[in-house]
């Protein structure tokens, strides 16, 4: 009688569609031509997304939850009070935001190897317990310069979690419903900066302490966070290539075997990747970051009036994300993301030049195209990327490309000021509507056109038997031997005992090599 490991992965293979198992070659002419043949809907069955839900873990529900975009955006919302502490321009304060976007790179590199090298989990603890003590330490800071080290520092933390977070949530995803769960991942981010308004608007300013609550208050919840995870095992699909590198007898040489292979094979999809998350974050950062500054400094909102906007926002990018993502496993994934994006671009004139709280309504709509773009962008990345490196490469790609827009929110406010306006007292006041308007008019252009010449492998199977990487560098008969062994033990190692055997067998490997 067939185990449930071995039923529940049949199951998966014969329903999922292997449209990238073995990608074909063709000339650029010819790949050219099937652009606008791909863009075709494929109009998949739209599943249950009650029954979607139902499917969802205790790793899926973790990763909506991540903690850093609230402590990222602490610094974009209390930008002002920053400045009047250490004596520095609003332009001087956000190079705090620029050097976190720069600096993720760093951190993608760093903790993607270690987590496709060591497993997701513990680089994971090891970021949240980072951004515990750099929380902690940006609330304490006296100096500017203070301040510049602990953001900076916070960067090489942050930019370690992103691939992760993907690998971990979709890795182990059911087929139909992956674009449901990227979009709500992809939402932990605009959940993170919803929260964070709303703790700017109860913590900052309320206590003789001024700012430094909302960072001190930052650093608690990834305690939760850290020990949620700890009791959560290792992805299955991780799981299924540590074996076949233990049943290879060399993990360390295998692991680099793969690296050489998947250079080789996508240096050129890797530097797509790069391209195509640069415009993403471009997106974002350009439509959110000196936004609350805009409406303050241009509009003359109140705290309340900016953080109910800010509220409404991250309401239409929480909705956005999740909609346009489920939307992208019936109509694709570069389809989703253009007709999106022209929405997105058709909005901006409300968005940025609606003087009253009348842009509320707009506020909501715009940024259900920018984070509904965004909701396809996970699952997109993970199809797209080698089998062996998906934390790595979704993780780096993601974060060069912010490295790329890192002086977005610089770059606004410094164009900002060459528009003035009619001085409030003693307070210069500058047309950041018109500059935020032009700037993701640019943007979404980009994006469209990117999106449109890329790729898509929509539905690609995660199994290691259709790596054609790992086949390569390890083996189509070590393959097939690791597989039967993880088979015949009738369940996923992983835990208790059969983790513990999973030890003993590399140590014994590797003494003998």
């Amino acid at each position: 009688m067939a185990n449930n490991y071995t039923t529940d992965k049949a199951a998966a293979n014969e329903a999922a569609i292997h449209e990238s198992e073995t990608p074909h070659e063709m000339t650029a002419r010819e790949y050219a031509a099937t652009r606008f043949s791909t863009l075709r809907p494929p109009l998949h069955e739209a599943p249950n997304p009650i029954r979607l839900v139902r499917l969802l873990s205790g790793k899926q529900w973790l990763f909506f939850l991540s903690w850093d975009a609230f402590d990222f955006f602490t610094v974009s919302l209390t930008v002002s009070d920053l400045a009047k502490t250490f004596d520095k321009t609003n332009t001087e304060i956000t190079w705090g935001i620029t050097l976190v976007l720069m600096l993720r790179s760093v951190g993608s590199i760093i903790f993607g190897i270690a987590a496709d090298r060591y497993g997701r989990k513990w680089p994971f603890v090891i970021n949240n317990v980072l951004f515990i003590i750099l929380e902690l330490a940006t609330g304490f800071t006296q100096t500017y310069q203070q301040f510049l080290a602990c953001r900076a520092l916070f960067g090489i933390a942050m930019g370690g979690l992103y691939g992760n977070a993907a690998a971990t949530a979709l890795e182990d995803c059911p087929e139909e419903a992956r674009g449901l769960i990227s979009g709500m991942l992809q939402q932990g981010y605009a959940f993170g900066y919803l929260l964070a308004t709303v703790f700017a608007r109860g913590l900052v300013n309320t206590t003789s302490h001024g700012w430094r609550p909302l960072f001190w208050f930052g650093a608690c919840p990834p305690v939760l966070i850290i020990i949620f995870r700890l009791c959560l095992p290792e992805t299955e699909a991780y799981q299924e290539r540590e074996m076949v590198r233990t049943e290879k007898g060399n993990i360390g040489s295998t692991f680099i075997a793969e690296g050489k292979v998947a250079l080789k094979r996508h240096w050129l999809l890797l530097i797509y990747l790069v391209l195509l998350m640069a415009g993403f974050n471009f997106m974002s950062h350009g439509s959110q970051d000196i936004y609350p500054t805009m409406l303050t400094n241009q509009f003359n909102f109140g705290a309340n009036g900016v953080t109910v906007t800010q509220v409404v926002a991250n309401l239409g990018a929480m909705a956005g994300g999740t909609i346009v993502g489920y939307c992208s496993q019936i109509f694709g994934r570069r389809f989703s993301i253009i007709f999106i994006s022209v929405i997105g671009a058709a909005l901006l004139y409300p968005y940025t030049f609606t003087s009253s709280k009348a842009v509320m309504a707009a506020a909501f709509f715009e940024q259900f195209c920018v984070q509904g773009a965004w909701g396809v962008i996970p699952i997109h990345l993970m199809e797209l990327s080698p089998g062996s490196f998906r934390t790595f490469v979704v993780g780096s790609a993601y974060q060069l490309g912010n490295l790329v827009s890192s002086a977005s929110s610089t770059i606004e406010s410094r164009i900002g000021e060459r528009f003035p306006l009619p001085p409030k007292g003693k307070v210069a006041r500058y047309n950041y509507g018109l500059v935020i308007c032009i700037f993701m008019g640019c943007v979404y252009a980009y994006v469209i056109v990117l999106t449109f010449v890329g790729p898509e492998y929509l539905r690609r199977s995660f199994d290691v038997r259709h790596d054609e990487d790992l086949n390569e560098a390890a083996g189509h008969d070590t393959i097939e031997e690791a597989m039967r062994r993880l088979e015949n033990r009738g369940h996923v190692v992983g835990s208790g005992s059969e983790r513990e055997d999973l030890e003993v067998e590399r140590e014994e490997n590797e003494k003998t090599v």
